[in-house]
């Protein structure tokens, strides 16, 4: 997660830091230089909030800070709206002190608070409204998605549990799901259990699909537009995945290099090094997990030899259609650039190190994230393909 840099003003007055509840928040405060902390607990509404801000002697000269949690962002609008400088914090990446066995909201309050003085949080970027409420539809289309995979593993093995197999190709093909609507059981409580389970599958698959439509809808928006157009020319990346990638992460200019992305994602080696001792191990993981994901898959279609895909050819087209011609050669060139060093990157790592196949292709997602990274931010293109 990249260092976003505080926006507290250069003279502070106060240093403030809330630790946030549903219903309540702690605060906890201290001056520029020296001091102890002072609490104050309040009412997580509205009013209160404004008479904690008016009891600190009003907006300027406050510097404040809450960790990021399930109450989300509406807190620090709420702060912005009043004047009040406010920062998020990642609460992942707070110090924590071994042996520190308690743990009550006055003792977080005042660690954070010194911590927060200290600069030593790191700060997490607050993303737009618009932003937000793609990541929320996004994250239920997720959401939908296991819950239609689980209930097609129930009708499943309810199924199998009164002698039913299919054995004639995959499941949930046309031919498969034709079967198992044809299926009837001898019991007729056990048969009214089967038609519940697939009632309960269609009504998800629909809203699936009726998702799904609305995606592609807002694809469409012109926010959305000009950064699908460049994700979607990269090879594995289709409509729902850019959807998904902007959702996640945003604005890509917030990341000074590609690598910064990298570690965002989580897909940068964890190190281990002492002296003159230096391990590499798994990659962190950290970040958004759904993004790392999707990423990984789409780094598998970069196995295949390098080809001009249709989407590329949709995308230069609307460049066209929308006046902007100029894009289309050089958003092609960039998405042929990746092809070639992708696909030479994963047979190098297969057939010449003998990687494993999974770990070639986390390799190869993270390389995909430069080439991103460098589309999304307008980077100059090189003028050889990387090999």
């Amino acid at each position: 997660m990249p260092d976003v840099s505080s926006c507290a003003p250069a003279g502070v007055r106060l240093w403030v830091a809330l630790d946030v509840h549903k219903r309540s928040i702690v605060a906890a405060t201290l001056p520029p230089v020296g001091g102890r902390p002072e609490i104050i607990r309040v009412e997580h509404t509205r009013k209160a909030i404004g008479r904690l801000i008016d009891q600190l002697g009003g907006p300027g000269g406050l510097a404040v800070a809450y960790e990021a949690g399930p109450t989300g962002w509406a807190l620090k609008r709420r702060l912005d709206g009043l004047g009040v400088a406010c920062d998020v914090i990642a609460p992942s990446l707070v110090p924590v002190r071994p042996g520190d066995r308690v743990k009550t909201d006055r003792r977080d309050a005042k660690k954070l608070v010194r911590l927060f003085r200290a600069g030593e949080l790191t700060l997490v970027a607050p993303p737009t409204r618009e932003q937000e409420g793609l990541r929320d539809l996004i994250r239920c289309r997720e959401d939908l998605r296991d819950a239609r995979d689980r209930a097609r593993q129930r009708v499943i093995k309810a199924l199998l549990r009164h002698g039913h197999v299919y054995t004639e190709g995959k499941h949930w093909t046309i031919r498969h799901r034709n079967w198992v609507a044809a299926r009837r059981l001898e019991d007729s409580v056990a048969q009214l259990a089967l038609e519940t389970m697939r009632a309960h599958l269609e009504m998800i698959e629909t809203q699936l699909r009726q998702l799904d439509v609305q995606l592609d809808r807002i694809a469409e928006d012109d926010r959305w537009r000009p950064g699908v157009r460049v994700l979607t020319s990269f090879r594995g990346i289709a409509t729902l995945t850019a959807l998904s990638l902007l959702a996640e992460i945003g604005d890509f200019r917030r990341f000074g290099s590609a690598r910064e992305l990298m570690s965002y994602l989580g897909l940068t080696p964890s190190e281990y090094s002492s002296g003159e001792s230096q391990h590499r191990g798994h990659i962190t993981k950290a970040g958004p997990v759904h993004a790392r994901r999707l990423l990984i898959e789409a780094a598998w279609h970069y196995r295949h030899p390098p080809r001009i895909t249709e989407r590329q050819r949709e995308n230069a087209n609307a460049a066209r259609r929308d006046g902007q011609p100029e894009l289309a050669p050089l958003i092609g060139a960039r998405a042929w650039q990746a092809q070639v060093r992708l696909n030479h990157r994963h047979r190098v790592l297969t057939q010449q190190r003998n990687k494993r196949a999974t770990v070639a292709n986390v390799a190869v997602a993270r390389e995909l994230v430069g080439f991103l990274w460098a589309a999304m931010t307008d980077q100059p293109l090189l003028e050889e393909p990387a090999a």
